[in-house]
């Protein structure tokens, strides 16, 4: 091994996200993920709910309210989330907080969708804020999909009061957890006859606090499910093409610029084409088409997409839950068209180089968009046949994030082995070749730590003290 230096993470031209479980999945662990992706996101996305006044709280709804009645997702007296467990007297031990440290142990930020009664005091948004302060660069987007009528928040308040309410808890969280970034899912310009978003008037003040403006906008959905089966003899879903969802977005973006003499990052936070709608490879070449169209935009005004989702329980997932056992998940044609998307250049993460270096050496990780690790070139003389890291001593319990010729690999604490060769199962060396080993080190318990002092909630650190060995082979060894 030789030339080590330091190496800095850069954000893509356009970010891509991940939601992982909702209302139609449970959560997959980010070690599978990884596995089948072969990349991390910038963020991954978890839906949850907070109605602590609510009698039955905090059980999941489906669970507390298992005898009643139900024609649509929505129709609980809260929404159908899993529980946000944390707040006032809350348990920061169980979910969404396990999820949380998972992701942020493999190298992504967390986007953390809640859904909460427009009722609750400004001591429960404290409690909720600074559960949050340790989880470093995270966003938290809010009341999503705010100006329709289906959630159990748009049930209890006037839409005025829902935009209120933003602005409160975000002026809150601002300064409580003023890492958290607030994503603001509200209505888009849909009226071709007018360039006006819905509710404008109302969310004005919340689209001026806000940190990131956000539109939900699915190229095709089955909003009837699990109740009803898209059929072309009923109503309760749609198809929509690439160019018209990407249009609203545009229009969106543009109007949101007039309205409130600012640019601020626009993403959409949740996108897909609904296989039972579209069927199964309609739905990868619509994606495909999509992400060709952000591509050949020269505007550039788009900051990310979140894919919904990893595993579904329906057809809007990379793959299906296997009703036999629902920690099996059954790939679908859309991961094949997904991982080409994500390992395009204009979708992935930079990584720059920076200036030699010399061990021991402090690693600092602000993000997945910002982050200073180390690489160090290897020499390949040919195709490996065995090509693995082993960790000693200090490196035993270290929290690593590597890649090596395209493919990330995570190292958690306690591991001492990790094989590379899948790096090269699909892209094999045709000779002689020096490749880059890139490291960083994310924080080993998902949290950032108090006692780093100043920028801790924002910044971690972690000192590189000595390199893994690295075993190259290019024979069988008998």
């Amino acid at each position: 091994m030789t030339k080590i230096k330091k190496i800095s993470l850069m954000p893509a031209k356009c970010a891509v996200d991940l939601s992982d479980g909702s209302e139609r999945g449970l959560y997959v662990d980010q070690d599978y993920i990884l596995r089948k992706l072969g990349r991390p996101h910038r963020a991954v996305n978890i839906m949850y709910c907070y109605y602590p006044n609510d009698e039955a709280w905090p059980k999941r709804a489906q669970d507390a309210y298992k005898d009643m009645e139900v024609g649509f997702a929505w129709d609980y007296p809260y929404d159908n989330y899993f529980p946000y467990l944390g707040g006032i007297n809350g348990n920061t031990e169980g979910e969404p907080f396990t999820c949380m440290k998972d992701i942020r142990r493999h190298g992504q930020d967390v986007i953390l969708t809640l859904t909460c009664d427009p009722k609750v005091t400004d001591e429960h948004i404290i409690g909720i804020a600074k559960d949050l302060r340790p989880f470093g660069r995270m966003m938290l987007r809010l009341n999503h999909e705010c100006t329709g009528n289906w959630f159990s928040f748009n049930k209890r308040a006037s839409y005025q009061e829902i935009a209120d309410f933003y602005v409160r808890f975000a002026k809150i969280v601002k300064k409580y957890a003023p890492n958290v970034t607030m994503i603001l899912c509200a209505g888009a310009a849909a009226d071709k006859k007018s360039e006006k978003i819905e509710m404008e008037e109302e969310f004005l003040e919340a689209f001026k606090t806000t940190d990131i403006w956000s539109i939900d906008k699915y190229i095709a959905l089955n909003w009837g499910w699990p109740y009803e089966v898209a059929e072309k003899t009923n109503k309760q879903h749609m198809r929509n093409s690439s160019d018209a969802v990407y249009a609203c977005a545009k229009k969106t973006f543009d109007r949101l610029v007039k309205l409130t003499g600012e640019r601020k990052p626009m993403v959409m936070s949740e996108l897909n084409a609904d296989g039972d709608v579209t069927g199964p490879y309609a739905q990868a070449n619509i994606m495909r088409h999509f992400a060709n169209v952000v591509k050949n935009d020269k505007e550039k005004w788009f900051s990310a997409f979140c894919f919904y989702q990893f595993r579904d329980d329906g057809r809007l997932g990379l793959e299906i839950t296997d009703p036999n056992n629902a920690n099996v998940g059954v790939e679908q044609p859309i991961m094949a068209a997904y991982k080409d998307i994500i390992n395009d250049d204009f979708f992935k993460p930079g990584i720059k180089d920076g200036k030699s270096a010399k061990l021991p050496l402090t690693l600092r990780w602000g993000g997945s968009e910002d982050a200073e690790g180390v690489s160090v070139e290897l020499d390949f003389d040919a195709d490996p046949v065995f090509a693995e890291a082993n960790f000693n001593s200090s490196l035993e319990e270290a929290n690593l994030m590597m890649e090596l010729n395209g493919m990330w690999f995570y190292k958690a604490p306690g591991v001492k082995f990790v094989d590379f060769m899948p790096a090269f199962f699909n892209k094999r060396l045709k000779g002689p070749k020096k490749l880059k080993l890139n490291i960083f080190a994310p924080p080993a318990t998902g949290e950032n730590d108090p006692k780093q002092g100043k920028g801790w909630d924002t910044d971690y650190y972690y000192e590189l003290k000595e390199l893994p060995d690295i075993r190259i082979r290019y024979e069988k060894i008998c």
